[in-house]
């Protein structure tokens, strides 16, 4: 499920947050002193403010779709050795490329929620449409 900006969404389930700095003071003066924890009770409702879309590509994954790439686009024209050592390198880091595909894409967002709390770089699993 991907949250798109302005969706009105609800916590999914109670969600506990400990050990938040409270800011006191103004901006100038603001001192942090730890307030304990906090809970937000399921169903909560807030406004997706951003939706970030994490693409965290290792450099296997991303050398994999560089040879991929190289080996569909020129490696009907390339010498029969040389496409194989292409292959070779292709199939020892698909184990790789397949991983990144099962993981998928990680996006966080950001939520203010009704009661005037934000929550910012959430997992968007931790919200349901409203």
């Amino acid at each position: 499920m991907t949250l798109k900006e302005g969706q009105r969404v609800k916590l999914a389930a109670d969600t506990r947050l400990t050990n938040w700095a409270a800011m006191t003071g103004d901006s100038s003066t603001s001192t942090g002193t730890v307030a304990g924890s906090l809970s937000l009770a399921a169903g909560t409702e807030g406004t997706v403010e951003r939706v970030v879309e994490h693409h965290h590509q290792s450099r296997e994954v991303s050398e994999y779709e560089r040879l991929k790439s190289l080996l569909d686009a020129f490696g009907s024209e390339m010498p029969t050795e040389s496409r194989r050592q292409l292959e070779e390198q292709v199939g020892s880091l698909e184990p790789e490329w397949i991983a990144y595909q099962q993981q998928g894409l990680r996006v966080t967002v950001r939520v203010r929620l009704d009661n005037g709390f934000i929550l910012d770089d959430t997992h968007e699993d931790a919200f349901t449409p409203a």
